[in-house]
């Protein structure tokens, strides 16, 4: 005998969004802002720190590829989780996420739209935000010189796209959306949270990545698919992580 479940009530809704978040990318916000913290009271100027991604996690190379690949598969339980509740709540991740790939070119063709559009202006910003000392020196790789240094790195680009994506954008805005908020809302929840854990770079990273934060979320709700958003942050991850690792290191200084 089969029992439907009742619809989850508004707090059983919040309960699991807390938890979801503090799984994933919520976790990373609180983390981020101690870390900003941190940095503001170090003793110098914000812009003569560094926040180091993608940073080798043993001296032992075999070692090391153990952990990143680890990191990079465990930081995607979460999106799983997420798109478990949503199906138990019979909300397909297909039609609900636009979470497929049965519009490649389109979805290829929008991402590169998107990455386009917000990584020149995020260039500027972070340059801005630089000389203005609102953040840290970001160094965008950090792995060893070996040779599953690139392929790792574009899977971190894509792990990070899918996770950010999935649960910042088409989780959160699904799941809001059901408590009746005001899209301006449920956007700026969405915005403000990107933004926020990205605060370990400091203040520009976090008004640049809630401003691609409002873009994202706006597509979203007209388009209803992440995919293309995927695309787009994979892209972009994918040109900050390999070039800063294949870029010689002269012309990385000069920058």
């Amino acid at each position: 005998m089969t029992v439907d479940r009742p619809p989850a009530t508004r707090r059983e809704l919040g309960l699991e969004i807390a938890v979801v978040l503090l799984l994933s990318l919520g976790q990373s916000a609180v983390y981020a802002v101690v870390s900003l913290i941190a940095k503001l009271t170090a003793g110098k100027p914000l812009s003569q720190q560094t926040a180091t991604l993608n940073a080798s996690q043993s001296p032992r190379p075999y070692l090391d590829l153990t952990y990143q690949l680890l990191g990079i598969f465990f930081a995607l339980v979460p999106v799983l989780l997420a798109l478990y509740l949503l199906h138990r709540d019979r909300l397909s991740p297909v039609r609900t996420l636009g979470l497929d790939l049965r519009r490649p070119v389109p979805d290829a063709g929008w991402g590169t739209a998107l990455a386009a559009c917000i990584g020149l202006p995020g260039l500027l910003l972070v340059f801005a935000a630089a000389q203005l000392g609102l953040n840290a020196r970001i160094v965008p790789a950090a792995l060893q010189p070996v040779w599953w240094a690139v392929p790792v790195l574009i899977l971190a680009a894509v792990q990070n796209a899918v996770l950010e994506e999935v649960i910042v954008v088409g989780y959160l805005i699904t799941r809001l959306r059901s408590f009746g908020w005001r899209l301006g809302w449920v956007v700026a929840t969405s915005a403000v949270l990107r933004g926020s854990y990205h605060l370990y770079q400091g203040f520009g990273a976090f008004v640049g990545n809630a401003v691609m934060g409002v873009v994202f979320a706006l597509f979203f709700l007209r388009k209803g698919r992440v995919m293309p958003l995927i695309v787009a942050h994979a892209l972009l991850d994918i040109a900050a992580f390999v070039g800063y690792t294949l870029l010689p290191k002269d012309w990385l200084n000069w920058l």
